[in-house]
Parts: structure tokens; C-alpha cells; sequence
């Protein structure tokens, strides 16, 4: 009997392709999120309680360096309209979980925090890339892939990828994966001018259906102002 998990496959999208970098960010994701997640009280009778953010504290040089880190990135996803503006008014939150870690090794690491939060329908992740791409770089890369978004006042990119599933086996053996669901993911940059650096924000259904980008816009338009740093680096 297997406990399967879908996390995005960040090692196989078009924006990891695209920077070879971001391809190793898949297996620290994958050990994180299956490790911290959290679970809410389900026992008989009792009431559902919203799931409270876990892990993500800040790393070495994340304060002085005014980056978010994965414990701020999961409080500004996991707020209380959050399944309101998914338009699932009913549901609460099953989990919620912050992490730390970089992508690349030695001084090429570059920071990368990032957040989740899991309904019955939806599931929603939050990520900071602190390099120097820049999205309108990357979308030219990918022009036929990526769709040209407004959000926020900043050049922003839409996209399609696929989640990817993995099963713990509880007994020891090894874990298995496959494909996952299809999911939408949105990427902002960290400045107005889009000067390096990008928020990126992932949406996918537990049925398997198409998230709509509507919906994952207007969560992108309320949960990034919240995070620390995103009005300092207003027209930057």
C-alpha cells in the first residue's frame, strides 16, 4: 500500500529547461514537503480545524539580505480567504508546509524558499527564485510555451506543467513515481523592472481537470503583496 504525494516536477517544465539550474530544485522539493507536511485532526467528532504553517525557518544571510524565506512565502499563501478566492468557499486547509534550500552547489547556490498549502480540490505552492534571470528573458526562450501576463503592474508569464507522483511504500521498499496531474503555473518577477529574480506560484486539481488561470491570477493578485519585500522592491 503506497501514500502518494504530487509535487511539480520542476526538473522537467519548460522554465527548468530553460535554466539548467532550476532542474535540480525537483528532489529537495520532493524530500521537503513529504517529510514537513502537516495534518489537521480528523478523528471522530471532531471538527476540521485550518492546517497552521510548519518549517521553512530562515536560512544563514536571508534577514540581512531582505530575502523571504519558506516559513513568510507559507503565511502569505495559507490565508483564511484562501479557498474563497479558489472559489471552493467550503473546503479547509489539510496542509501547510514552508522550506528552505538553494538550487545549484558551492557559490552558484541560489536561494530558493518555497511554500504549500493542500485542499481536497486544490493544491497551491509558492516559491522565490533569488537569481539574476529575468522572466522576460526566459519567456522570449520560450515564446511558443509561455503566455504574456499583466499581474500586479509587472510582466509576468503563464505556463503548463504536470505534477509528478510519488508513493511511499510502507513497507521500506523503494518509492515509485508517475505521472502526475496537469497544473498551471504563473511566474512574477521580484522587481517592477524585472531586474532578476521570480515569484512563482503553481495550481493543480486533485480530479485531474485544467486549473483555470483566472483563479490562479486573482490568488497571485492577493497573496504577493503580502510577502516581505514585495513592496520594497516596488519600481526596482
Amino acid at each position: 500500500m503506497a501514500d502518494s504525494n504530487d509535487v511539480p516536477e520542476k526538473g522537467m517544465n519548460p522554465w527548468g529547461q530553460a535554466i539548467s539550474a532550476v532542474a535540480l530544485v525537483g528532489a529537495l522539493a520532493v524530500g521537503f514537503w513529504a517529510i514537513s507536511k502537516n495534518q489537521t485532526d480528523t478523528g471522530a467528532g471532531a471538527e476540521a480545524k485550518p492546517a497552521v504553517c510548519s518549517g521553512g525557518e530562515a536560512e544563514k544571510g536571508d534577514k540581512a539580505a531582505g530575502r523571504a524565506y519558506g516559513a513568510q512565502l507559507c503565511t502569505a499563501l495559507n490565508r483564511s480567504d484562501l479557498a474563497e478566492l479558489l472559489g471552493t468557499p467550503g473546503e479547509t486547509a489539510k496542509s501547510a508546509s514552508g522550506g528552505g534550500g538553494s538550487i545549484g552547489t558551492g557559490s552558484s547556490k541560489i536561494p530558493h524558499p518555497s511554500s504549500r498549502v493542500e485542499f481536497d480540490t486544490y493544491t497551491v505552492t509558492l516559491s522565490a527564485t533569488y537569481n539574476k534571470l529575468t522572466v522576460a528573458t526566459t519567456a522570449e526562450l520560450l515564446a511558443d510555451e509561455v503566455q504574456p501576463q499583466k499581474v500586479l503592474g509587472r510582466n509576468a508569464a503563464l505556463y503548463s506543467d504536470r505534477t509528478i507522483s510519488i508513493g511511499f511504500r510502507l513497507d521500506g521498499s523503494d518509492a515509485t513515481s508517475a505521472p502526475g496531474v496537469p497544473a498551471r503555473v504563473l511566474v512574477v518577477p521580484l522587481h517592477d523592472k524585472d531586474s532578476g529574480g521570480f515569484y512563482e506560484l503553481t495550481l493543480w486539481r486533485s480530479d485531474g481537470g485544467v486549473p483555470d488561470d483566472t483563479t490562479l491570477i486573482q490568488v497571485a493578485e492577493r497573496v504577493l503583496p503580502t510577502i516581505p519585500g514585495w513592496k520594497d522592491r516596488a519600481r526596482a
